[in-house]
């Protein structure tokens, strides 16, 4: 049964929610704030889970060339740059699950997915249309925007992310709560680097209250550097928010050179860091016609490289359950019930590994490392995961 579908932000999440639903042949219409279509941000990490869904959208062969498909996951000492864990991703990756691990630019695939849902239908982003708010009934729903103008459909999503108006109109408003996490971000043009600097691999860097995330974009051409740090200096919920670079400096100054190395070659106007912020789980995500996907319901600490793909996993599950059911309210039921466990278990996993990588004593870090296979873990559990084939129960 053909659904009107009213989508609520034009993010990763709501544009792959959109191309999904308008391959199953329903009739998409998506309200962005912003004036202008775009993302910021640098890199992002696509497991085969949510490239599953991407190469089903057809994109798989736009992403090959702006992508790296690192060699393996390495976790290191923050100081002495000592391997304490890794595990190979590339083609170990492709024959486990049948889809690669790709590192690319946030804008990169934005774009990718933008063009993909604009071929389904020319205008379906309407832009500078914020959602305050929505009424439902028997025999729809309606979307109020900010504007005045109201729209109406037979089901809204909330891909409004963190400070959704969706979801503070299905749970009421719950407040953000700092982690004590902030984030810095730069990416850096490899060419300014020593070859094979850091080797195409996905690097952790772990320390004492603080790690590093660095990782290849653009087929090799940028460097994305992201600085995890434990602070009291509460700052923007904001990835365009700049700092200065002598905090930045500050905050590594006793890591290991190659570190170093990268935080000197940064451009010291283009230093930017945010602060993470919690927001409580909840049980039901859904009314009779509407209901949420990705940071709208369930943000989590980017500590397991997860957050856009459990998104895109959500866009595809979703579907699936309107093409099981015609009923919008059982759909709903259907989408949540399989959705709920998982992210969850994504949200505990990336909280968890705030407090694993950052502990202070360097034995029981090599100890921790020891005592779990961290590889084998994740090719179980999450990699594992087809949106496109799970049993929905």
């Amino acid at each position: 049964m053909v659904q009107r579908i009213l989508i609520a932000g034009a993010g990763i999440g709501g544009l792959t929610a959109a191309c999904c639903l308008m391959k199953a042949g329903h009739d998409v219409q998506v309200f962005e704030q912003a004036p202008v279509l775009g993302e910021i941000g640098a890199g992002i990490q696509m497991s085969a889970n949510a490239m599953h869904v991407l190469n089903d959208l057809g994109l798989g062969s736009a992403i090959s060339p702006l992508a790296v498909r690192p060699g393996a996951y390495v976790f290191r000492l923050h100081d002495t740059g000592e391997v304490i864990s890794q595990f190979p991703l590339a083609e170990e990756h492709e024959r486990l699950h049948r889809a690669p691990y790709n590192q690319l630019h946030r804008a990169d695939l934005h774009e990718l997915l933008a063009a993909r849902a604009r071929a389904f239908k020319r205008d379906v982003v309407r832009l500078n249309s914020r959602v305050i708010g929505f009424e439902e009934g028997d025999k729809g729903v309606r979307v109020k925007l900010a504007t005045g103008e109201t729209f109406d459909g037979d089901l809204l999503i909330g891909a409004d992310g963190v400070k959704s108006a969706v979801r503070a109109q299905i749970a009421a408003p719950d407040p953000a709560v700092y982690t004590g996490d902030a984030a810095w971000r730069l990416t850096l043009p490899a060419e300014q680097l020593p070859s094979d600097f850091m080797g195409q691999v996905m690097s952790v860097w772990m320390g004492p209250g603080a790690h590093v995330v660095c990782y290849y974009l653009r087929a090799g051409a940028l460097l994305n550097f992201v600085g995890l740090v434990e602070t009291d200096e509460v700052s923007e919920e904001s990835w365009t928010a700049r700092f200065p670079w002598e905090k930045l400096k500050a905050d590594f100054r006793a890591w290991h050179p190659d570190i170093q190395l990268v935080i000197d070659k940064a451009d010291r106007n283009e230093c930017f860091r945010w602060s993470l912020y919690y927001r409580p789980p909840i049980a039901n995500w859904s009314t009779r016609r509407a209901t949420m996907l990705g940071d709208a319901v369930h943000a989590m600490l980017p500590y397991l490289a997860q957050g856009a793909a459990m998104a895109i996993e959500d866009g595809a599950i979703l579907t699936r359950a309107l093409g099981i059911t015609g009923d919008v309210a059982d759909a709903l039921q259907l989408y949540q019930r399989n959705r709920i466990e998982r992210t969850a278990r994504v949200v505990t996993g990336s909280t968890a590994n705030r407090e694993l990588f950052h502990l202070r004593d360097q034995q029981k870090l090599r100890q921790a490392f020891a005592n779990r296979d961290e590889g084998t873990a994740r090719n179980a559990w999450l990699y594992s995961y087809n949106p496109l084939t799970v049993p929905l129960v």
